[in-house]
């Protein structure tokens, strides 16, 4: 199992859990995500500075609203990746879900929002279903599996818009409410990712099953021979993330309005960018979801100050890419500087 901070401690060569020694890898993990939040406050910074109406009111609703969907995919990314799988599917689950919950109110007119709310989720629930059920009984890797199941989703919303879309006026004004609403002066939408983002890093640190997801990325055939249902663990992990994309796209629909068959096309990448830079390993067993929400919010800072910066847009793929080569040598560095630190400690035990 693991500690409370998102770091998984050793096992003995018996496969039992050995006695937590990470607090060297903690101190530098949150050393990371104290360099993502550093990164973003910085770019505002700097950015304001430029541009005052960088952070005009509107300008700072933009950027909370921008970072949602990010942030609320990047959670359930996280769950995932520190499995030691991916979801490359994310993007078209959220389409999916997005064009569906629009064609709920076309198709039946009055539906009450709640309803329509719980579908979109349903629906991300099922597709994440589906993927966990192909990793963990065919035994193919996740990345070739949710590749396979991307186009499926994709293909199976093009053929259910049939080249249409939903527009707003489709749509109930009580539903289009959700994504222009504020509480206490924060968009409905940031506040529903906030509490995303608290509710699944509360799980992750105090329910044991949110530990054992760390023990079987950190060494899953361990994890078993502790007793750890790894197969169960691993389909909670995918289908959270599932319902959590099939909530994104329910905010994506009630914001912009305006939902087709294309939403969320190219979303994949950009999510696993933001866990990453936010420091959840590819390697599994390592990160926080409130890392991987400050990479989304770094991403979308980013997005929106390269204008200001009269910065071509072609830079912001090229800053991503560099930003995510950075974050895996960074993981790389801090695992061998921790596992160094590890092996000093127990040979002064010795």
């Amino acid at each position: 199992m693991t500690n409370a901070t998102g770091n998984a401690p050793q096992t003995s060569t018996a496969g039992a859990p050995a006695q937590p020694s990470g607090r060297p890898a903690r101190r530098q993990r949150q050393f990371r995500e104290l360099g993502v939040l550093l990164a973003v406050v910085a770019l505002i910074t700097a950015t304001w500075l430029h541009n005052p109406g960088f952070l005009s009111s509107q300008g700072v609703r933009d950027l909370f609203l921008g970072a949602t969907v990010l942030a609320v995919l990047a959670v359930g990314q996280a769950l995932v990746l520190i499995t030691k799988n991916v979801d490359l599917s994310v993007g078209s689950v959220m389409g999916l879900s997005a064009f569906g919950t629009g064609l709920l109110f076309v198709t039946f007119p009055g539906l009450p929002v709640p309803a329509a709310v719980l579908a979109g989720v349903g629906i991300g629930l099922v597709c994440g279903l589906v993927n966990g059920l192909l990793v963990t009984t065919v035994q193919v890797p996740a990345l070739v599996v949710t590749l396979g199941t991307l186009y499926a989703y994709r293909g199976l919303n093009h053929w259910w818009a049939d080249g249409g879309q939903v527009n707003a006026h489709d749509m109930p004004a009580a539903f289009l409410l959700l994504g222009r609403v504020s509480v206490l002066g924060v968009p409905l939408p940031a506040a529903v990712a906030i509490a995303v983002v608290a509710a699944v890093g509360f799980y992750l640190a105090r329910y044991r099953s949110g530990r054992e997801l760390y023990a079987i990325g950190s060494n899953a055939d361990a994890a078993r021979l502790s007793g750890i249902p790894a197969t169960r663990r691993v389909m909670l992990a995918f289908a959270a993330n599932g319902a959590l994309a099939g909530l994104a796209g329910v905010l994506f629909a009630a914001r912009y309005g305006t939902v087709d068959s294309t939403v969320g096309t190219g979303m994949e990448l950009q999510v696993v960018a933001a866990a990453v830079v936010g420091g959840v390993a590819i390697a599994g067993g390592v990160g926080t979801v409130y890392g991987a929400a400050l990479g989304a919010v770094l991403l979308t800072t980013i997005t929106a100050a390269l204008p200001i910066w009269r910065i071509d847009q072609f830079w912001h793929q090229a800053v991503v890419g560099a930003l995510i080569l950075a974050a895996i040598g960074l993981d790389r560095l801090l695992a061998l500087r921790t596992a160094r630190k590890l092996r000093g400690g127990g040979a002064r035990g010795a």
